[in-house]
């Protein structure tokens, strides 16, 4: 069984800038790790292969750094690991990184499965596997809590806000998973080494993958960024009540009505 994982490297902390020109993240200088919910998607993967054999290959749309992202990912267990990076597929939207991600996936030929997270960190849309499920005419489950594979067939437990759903299709297919579906297991400090002495991360551009800066990155977007809003934060003034319980507790309700608040 060969099985594709698109992963996302995202910052590790919410001391991020943003573009003021594009408005997209500016990620150099920024601790990043792996997307949770993909680091769930390579989990299952590993967890199928183990079951059925075959490929996990992962694969990553970012600058230079994440690189480290798929190193992470070989050393977890992953097979093979290819990085799309080129300047042209900077400040791209769902669109066109879901785009440049299935002309990858076209590229590698032969593949059952493909496995994403359900959404990312940083911006939290789930439109990603969708879409690309289109894009490469598939069949798609998403937000799947438990996945499992009976021949060519793919049984899956779709969970949303009020119960779940049982599903099936047929392979190949395209699965999002939510992180309720396991507890990803984390790699050795040998696999980390042995991952960057031995293993091989392949970098591919536009040229390639046979794509036209216009449609990938921002060129290639359906949604452009107009402006931009920082939120504003400042301290709050801090009143201190003093006095005994119930002097602070009357205190208390006398501000409060004060402000309309009760």
């Amino acid at each position: 069984m060969n099985i594709i994982v698109c992963l996302k490297q995202v910052p590790g902390t919410n001391d991020v800038r943003l573009d003021p020109e594009t408005g997209s993240l500016i990620r150099e200088g920024v601790p990043s790790i792996i997307n949770p919910e993909d680091r769930n998607a390579l989990e299952k993967a590993l967890l199928l292969r183990e079951e059925h054999g075959g490929n996990v290959v992962v694969i990553s749309m970012g600058p230079p750094q994440a690189e480290v992202a798929l190193r992470d990912a070989l050393a977890i267990g992953a097979d093979e690991a290819i990085l799309l990076c080129d300047k042209a597929f900077a400040g791209a939207d769902t669109l066109a990184t879901s785009f440049t991600l299935g002309s990858a996936i076209k590229k590698l030929g032969h593949f059952d499965l493909v496995l994403c997270g359900t959404k990312t960190l940083d911006g939290n849309t789930g439109q990603v596997g969708p879409q690309l499920a289109e894009l490469l005419d598939l069949p798609q489950i998403t937000y799947a809590r438990r996945v499992e594979i009976q021949g060519e067939i793919l049984k899956a437990e779709r969970v949303f806000e009020e119960g779940y759903e049982l599903m099936e299709t047929r392979l190949p297919a395209l699965v999002t998973v939510t992180r309720e579906i396991n507890e990803p297991r984390i790699p050795s400090i040998d696999q980390i080494m042995q991952s960057y002495r031995e293993k091989e991360v392949k970098t591919w551009g536009a040229a390639y993958l046979g794509l036209y800066e216009h449609s990938v990155g921002l060129d290639g977007s359906a949604t452009k960024m107009s402006k931009i809003y920082k939120p504003e934060f400042g301290k709050g003034k801090v009143e201190f009540i003093e006095g005994s319980m119930e002097d602070m507790a009357q205190g208390l309700l006398a501000k409060l009505k004060e402000r309309n608040l009760i």
